[in-house]
């Protein structure tokens, strides 16, 4: 009988056999990759759903807006000397005879109606000035895209026009300060994100010695980033909300001026800048 030689083919067989049988077999590279598979699904999904349930409370919050008071708007009504059309994207106010031809296309706050800055804004309209209230997209100014043609459009009689807002309105408003159709700026409780101190047209910014959130300190801060010959008013005693009609809002301040001088302080700090008859 013929034994195979040590080094041949048989042998080598043989030999890895006996070695292999006493340990388990290694798993594949593709059973690997199956056991995977599974589990980066499971986190795809779970991922997917956390950013669907994250924008649908997002979306359904953005809806739930500060309503505007029922008084004050009930006031506005009966203002002969006001006409006023408004509808869910916007509040346009016109004054009855005597127009300036001036006009203001202002930016209503996050989540805030516009109609609840129809009262405070009553007294230039009063002194022959358009206002034109805009409710942005999902009432976040940060998500307005639209040009400023498609905001004047609304009241096309006025041959100058003014930009502004509340809060986060205001910041927008910076933005559309740059448009050649506009000739000036207006900042209610509000300061600009980046650096407008070389943006060549008049600004107004008021605000309230007891705002919690666009506080004094704030908009101290904000001088730089505004022109040098920009007019600052602080109006003692009002808070955040105060610049509108719409209650209380968390983290304001506690105001200590009625609604009454609030406005009648607001309309001359405005008519600085604004032309009035």
């Amino acid at each position: 009988m013929t034994t195979p030689d040590a080094g041949s083919p048989d042998t080598a067989t043989s030999a890895d056999a006996a070695t292999t049988a006493g340990r388990p077999s290694r798993p594949t590279r593709t059973g690997r990759t199956r056991r995977r598979r599974p589990a980066l699904r499971i986190t795809l999904v779970a991922i997917a759903a956390a950013l669907i349930a994250a924008v649908s409370a997002f979306l359904v919050d953005a809806h739930v807006t500060f309503s505007a008071e029922r008084a004050p708007v009930q006031a506005v009504a009966d203002d002969l000397a006001v006409h006023t059309r408004w509808s869910y994207p916007s509040v346009v106010m016109t004054p009855g005879d005597d127009s300036t031809g001036a006009g203001l296309v202002f930016f209503a706050g996050a989540k805030v109606d516009p109609l609840a800055y129809a009262d405070k804004l009553r007294g230039l309209v009063d002194g022959g000035t358009t206002v034109v209230i805009i409710r942005p997209p999902l009432n976040y100014a940060i998500f307005e895209w639209r040009p400023f043609s498609d905001f004047s459009a609304l009241a096309p009689e006025v041959t100058e026009w003014f930009v502004g807002g509340h809060s986060l309105g205001g910041v927008k408003a910076c933005q559309y300060a740059h448009d050649p159709a506009v000739a000036g700026l207006v900042l209610l409780g509000s300061y600009c994100a980046g650096d407008e101190s070389g943006l060549g047209k008049p600004v107004v910014s008021v605000s309230g010695s007891n705002d919690g959130l666009s506080t004094p300190a704030k908009i101290e801060a904000s001088r730089a980033s505004l022109p040098s010959d920009t007019v600052f008013v602080e109006i003692e005693g009002a808070n955040h909300a105060q610049f509108g009609d719409y209650g209380v809002q968390p983290g304001d301040g506690v105001s200590t001026i009625d609604d009454e001088r609030m406005r009648a302080q607001l309309t001359a700090a405005l008519q600085q800048v604004i032309p009035t008859r």
